[in-house]
């Protein structure tokens, strides 16, 4: 027999940094959790969350985010290290990270201008403001006063005590950060920094409040506790430090820090270039990281939208970086490392970077991902017992919702049946197929009916199921998430052979002619001109609302409209009228008619829930439960919390 062999030998590999070693070269990013406690004490839940990715497989688990001083609160609910009880909690995360063999760090930050503490300045006629680099005022009308010598000393003893206190709960690094736009960023930027003392104009200057952090954090925690770095390899504003300039930087201070960790981007305007949307390639930030590399002696990481081990293992195998970062990616599937390291990487549910996670943080405060219904439920899901005695459970259904209940249900212990009326598993995720920046959509698919292989599930595909079909199985549990259909609108010539259902269009996009009108502007509609018009192809996009993709989430609708703004022509509050030969013929709000020439007209008007045949099979089982767009179109997200919820119930 063949011995065993790494399939990602670079990527698993140990690193020595500081005076620990790394298991392999996959770490888990910082990620925010919500779920503290109002004084900034972490909860059994939070702590829950980070045990995940550390049980994973991840070599490092980056708990996030602790702010050092009270002035520097640069989100709603962060970790307080001035709270005196704060080190029960920090011990129970770190014990709860390094007992399955991960290094527990914690990050420390301060969000100078970008606070969300504004100071009430009683001297100074009551006028409100936040600390930063220098005096300027924000887009939003607030007022920036630059940070006074003693305050600055306060705040470097405070990384100072925020390290020590880390290393005597049990951490076993700290990450410093200074990118991203936080208060180092601000300093050391010249966009930004205007200050004439010691701490500005010059690199040397600027860079100084980073030097005088680092060197009490080392001071405070030893020669041998590693200080990991988070920098941002390109502030992309106006003003701001290049590439040249970081690396500049990187050589200030790699003599004093254990692990460079290179990022992109400053500040909200360049949310998109720290977190690298579904229309970025995958490892669009690794040439920072790798340029920087080239200066410096000390281990480097690389981060952004990673999460393919073929493209992880070729980065650290070419030196490009000595250790990937992932957040999103862990997020999707937590164990991606432990898949990494045992050659399962096939099984791997990859990151759809749909920013649903980013999106609820700012909608509802919450941590989740669209495809993973336990994240933010990590401590709550450990009590999810199996089935007290198993039952036959018949899913009707193979899109999204009925396979993650399907899975959900054979975890359990239950004897389950999936069956899908076409010829493969996929649902409405199939009419995504062809357009690459929604490749990892079909991906999900693809694991999932490896999954639902491994798991002993019976997958009946063309296998469409009526009354007398769930009569005859006599399942003691039924799961419905048939789906919905295209809604077309009954407009004349909708019917025409220039016409394709945007649902088909991956079936028919020979059909699609040169020049393209989009009936419809929703999410689905603005996706498709996107990628119509990446192929070269004239599009307009239609919409009877007055604002398109209004089905998209906050954190994805402004790529989006910022790419169609560039590509495509829209047209908002203007109705479709007829199909015709030539194109399609709309009514604008002024009433006036005008034709809008085109090859191919592509209908995305929405989806109708196929309630007719939901409702049919009710009653038809001792249990039945209805999941997904047969309720009502919704997304991805909502198809599989309500599919695992559903599998949970029996």
């Amino acid at each position: 027999m063949a011995a065993w062999q790494q399939k990602f030998p670079s990527l698993c590999a140990p690193l020595r940094i500081g005076g620990l070693t790394l298991r392999n070269r996959m770490a888990s990013a910082p990620m925010g959790f919500p779920y503290l406690t109002e004084d900034g004490l972490m909860t059994r839940d939070m702590i829950a969350f980070y045990e995940e990715r550390a049980r994973g497989g991840a070599a490092i688990v980056t708990v996030s985010e602790a702010t050092t001083h009270h002035t520097g609160k640069s989100h709603g609910r962060l970790i307080n290290l001035e709270n005196p009880f704060a080190i029960q909690s920090l011990t129970d995360a770190a014990r709860a990270i390094r007992r399955h063999g991960a290094v527990a760090s914690i990050e420390l930050n301060h969000g100078g201008m970008y606070s969300e503490m504004d100071v009430l300045n009683e001297s100074r006629d009551s006028e409100i403001f936040k600390y930063g680099a220098s005096d300027m005022v924000l887009p939003d009308g607030k007022r920036v006063r630059e940070m006074p010598l003693e305050l600055i000393r306060t705040i470097i003893d405070a990384y100072r005590d925020g390290a020590k206190l880390a290393k005597r709960a049990g951490f076993d690094m700290v990450m410093l950060h200074g990118g991203h736009g936080w208060l180092i960023e601000q300093f050391l930027s010249p966009a930004t920094n205007r200050r004439t003392d010691s701490y500005g104009v010059s690199l040397e200057n600027r860079a100084r409040l980073a030097l005088e952090i680092i060197d009490a954090v080392r001071g405070a925690v030893g020669a041998s506790f590693p200080i990991e770095f988070r920098m941002s390899g390109v502030e992309n504003i106006d003003g701001g430090y290049d590439l040249a300039g970081a690396v500049e930087f990187a050589r200030l201070i790699e003599s004093k820090i254990d692990l460079l960790h290179v990022s992109a981007g400053f500040g909200e305007d360049n949310f998109a270039m720290t977190h690298p949307p579904m229309f970025a390639p995958h490892g669009v930030n690794v040439h920072l990281a790798a340029e920087i590399k080239r200066h410096v002696s000390v281990p480097v990481a690389t981060v952004g939208a990673l999460n393919e081990p073929a493209e992880m293992e070729r980065i650290i195998a070419s030196g490009e970086a000595d250790v990937v970062c992932m957040a999103r990616a862990l997020l999707a599937d937590p164990e991606l490392p432990r898949k990494v390291e045992r050659n399962r990487d096939d099984e791997i549910l990859r990151c759809l970077r749909c920013f649903t996670c980013h999106a609820e943080r700012m909608l509802t405060q919450t941590r989740v991902c669209a495809i993973n219904p336990v994240i933010g439920r990590e401590y709550e899901s450990r009590f999810a017992l199996p089935a007290s005695a198993p039952k036959r459970v018949l899913v009707v259904g193979g899109g999204p919702g009925g396979i993650t209940a399907a899975l959900t249900a054979a975890g359990r212990g239950h004897a389950v049946t999936l069956c899908e009326a076409s010829p493969e598993l996929g649902g409405a995720l199939l009419c995504e197929r062809g357009i690459p920046f929604k490749k990892a959509s079909l991906d999900f698919v693809t694991t999932r009916a490896l999954q639902l292989k491994n798991a002993g599930v019976q997958v009946r595909l063309c296998t469409p199921v009526n009354r007398a079909f769930v009569d005859e199985y006599a399942p003691d549990a039924l799961i419905v998430a048939v789906g919905a259909t295209a809604a077309v609108p009954p407009i004349a010539g909708i019917d025409g052979a220039n016409v394709v259902v945007a649902n088909n269009l991956h079936n028919e996009i020979n059909r699609v002619g040169h020049s393209v009108a989009i009936l419809g502007g929703g999410l689905v509609g603005c996706e498709s001109a996107v990628h119509l018009a990446q192929t070269g192809r004239s599009v307009t996009v239609v919409e009877m609302g007055e604002k398109l993709a209004p089905d998209a989430n906050p954190r994805h609708r402004p790529i989006l409209m910022k790419l169609l703004s560039e590509l495509a022509a829209t047209l908002v509050s203007t109705r479709a009228v007829a199909v015709t030969e030539r194109g399609l013929l709309v009514r604008g709000a002024d009433g006036v008619e005008r034709l809008i020439e085109a090859d191919t007209v592509i209908v995305a008007a929405g989806q109708k829930s196929r309630s007719e045949l939901a409702d049919s099979l009710r009653g038809s089982a001792p249990v039945v439960s209805l999941v997904g767009d047969c309720v009502s179109p919704r997304n991805i997200r909502e198809a599989t919390f309500r599919g695992y919820h559903a599998a949970l119930d029996i």
